[in-house]
């Protein structure tokens, strides 16, 4: 058996095809306030990719720009600022901070409509209670390429490995509220490969390489890979894996490559939330 591909290039690209039209249709403008106030590069390129993506698909993206030595007051009065600018109507800011700034309490303070990412607490709350809610873009991209496959969820089985606020618990409760049956584990469960063998969903979100091997996984299965790690190779050069080993795709019925998988399908997740929002 090899494993059929979740591709998520090809899955974004019919998101942002979607969106591209909604906006058309809609007649007004979309638009993304996003802060950088990072003193990593890679937040800097990855803004400007953003930038890129929300032309393409006819949203209007305003960066605002703070020092990468800001205090937590310019970052939080910048966020606050926003929140009562009715021009403004979504809100995201880029990680990381710098050190110095609790990353949490900033996230917290955005107002939980205008919140696209869905990190304040508010939002993650609302999930569990299956009220209206802007979901965690990861999260969100998940259910999507689990649902992708088309698999019935009522009823299935699935473990999510990993158990952050922003990805693996929501991951489990949007499952949960799918009707699936759900464990939630982490590297340190004990039985943890047996328990994947029953799952005929995993989704492994540990940030651990190559943490779920072949023999855990049930025969046709459905796994997504959430984990996004950078190592060494013996070269020296550095690559990007996923949580699960690459022979998993010879047991497996389904399988999220990494890159290529989760990754592009949060992005798009973002922009939807976007869109939502503002149209709403």
């Amino acid at each position: 058996m090899t494993a059929r591909p979740i591709d998520g290039k090809d899955l974004s690209a019919r998101v942002k095809a979607d969106l591209r039209d909604r906006i058309q249709r809609a007649g007004r403008p979309v638009r993304l306030d996003a802060v950088l106030a990072s003193p990593d590069r890679g937040a800097a390129l990855y803004a400007h990719n953003q930038a890129k993506t929300c032309a393409e698909v006819g949203i209007e993206y305003h960066l605002h720009e703070l020092s990468a030595e800001a205090s937590y007051e310019d970052v939080a009065g910048r966020v606050l600022l926003m929140n009562t600018d009715e021009s403004v109507r979504a809100i995201m800011v880029h990680m990381p901070l710098p050190p110095a700034i609790d990353a949490e309490r900033v996230q917290s303070l955005i107002a939980p409509e205008k919140d696209v990412e869905g990190v304040n607490p508010a939002n993650i709350g609302n999930v569990v209670y299956g009220r209206r809610s802007l979901v965690p873009c990861t999260a969100l991209a998940t259910l999507e390429m689990i649902e992708h496959t088309g698999i019935d969820l009522r009823g299935a089985r699935a473990v999510i490995v990993g158990a952050s606020n922003i990805v693996g618990k929501p991951i489990a409760v949007l499952l949960m509220r799918a009707e699936a049956t759900v464990v939630s584990a982490n590297k340190f469960t004990q039985g943890l490969p047996a328990l994947c063998r029953e799952a005929d969903v995993v989704v492994a979100a540990a940030g651990v390489p190559g943490l779920v091997k072949p023999e855990w996984i049930k025969p046709g299965a459905v796994v997504v890979d959430v984990g996004i790690n950078r190592i060494k190779g013996a070269d020296g050069r550095t690559t990007t894996v996923g949580d699960v080993d690459a022979a998993v795709a010879g047991v497996a019925g389904w399988l999220s490559p990494v890159p290529g998988g989760v990754g592009p399908m949060t992005v798009a997740m973002l922009l939807r939330n976007v869109v939502d929002t503002a149209l709403r």
